[in-house]
């Protein structure tokens, strides 16, 4: 078996005249050389590399000071304002590349993980079960919430009933022994018909660590 090649080493930051004029150092000399007329780039490299609104709005006026001097150029004399627009946007590089390279790398999105998404899609469809169930039992019986155990059509995120469901739904849903989950089930057995989940805790002898965890996963359809 090969050896894998070695990592190559990080880009090393130049530094001195190059690195300083690499990093934002020609952003006056563009604007200078161009007597103001291309003023607008560092604006917009700026604005492209930080992705910040008000970059992007100083892009968007320098570029209109520019267009603007452009169309009076023919039947007025602009060379004052173009003199008074290099050394606004001179300056304003200056402070420009201080703020777009201070060592804080630009702010990317950051994906959604997959796998958390999902987790996050099923609480809400747990919540708007639950909603179906304190609002209308008849329905939530009908939808088969809380009843892994059956062939339904409807996805309640991952809910089990502890009124309705077997020894092995209660189990695997809320994720505990199912000795745990005999307990309900014999709860029931023995007349007990619970009205929230809690009332589990308090005719069961169901250990205290485990309450979030069924509370996360369990629902009772009353009537």
């Amino acid at each position: 078996m090969k050896n894998p090649a070695p990592a190559a080493p990080p880009a090393r930051r130049r530094s001195g005249p190059v690195g300083w004029f690499l990093r934002g150092g020609w952003y006056p000399f563009v604007i200078v050389l161009s007597l103001g007329m291309l003023s607008f780039v560092p604006f917009v490299h700026a604005a492209i590399r930080t992705r910040r609104p008000l970059m992007w709005l100083a892009a968007v006026l320098y570029t209109a000071a520019v267009v603007t001097l452009f169309v009076l150029a023919g039947p007025y004399r602009v060379g004052g304002w173009m003199i008074g627009l290099l050394i606004v946007a001179a300056v304003h590089s200056l402070v420009l590349r201080q703020r777009v390279w201070d060592g804080t790398p630009a702010p990317r999105p950051t994906p959604t993980d997959p796998a958390i998404a999902a987790v996050l899609a099923a609480r809400t469809r747990r919540e708007e079960a639950r909603r179906i169930v304190a609002r209308d039992p008849a329905m939530a019986r009908e939808l088969g919430i809380g009843r892994p155990d059956l062939h339904r059509a409807y996805d309640d995120g991952g809910l089990v009933d502890l009124n309705n469901a077997p020894i092995e739904a209660i189990a695997a849903t809320c994720g505990i022994d199912p000795l745990i989950a005999t307990r309900i089930v014999d709860a029931r057995v023995n007349g007990i018909h619970f009205a929230t989940v809690d009332d589990v805790f308090s005719v069961t002898d169901i250990p205290f660590p485990l309450w979030e965890r069924i509370r996360e996963r369990a629902v009772v359809v009353t009537g």
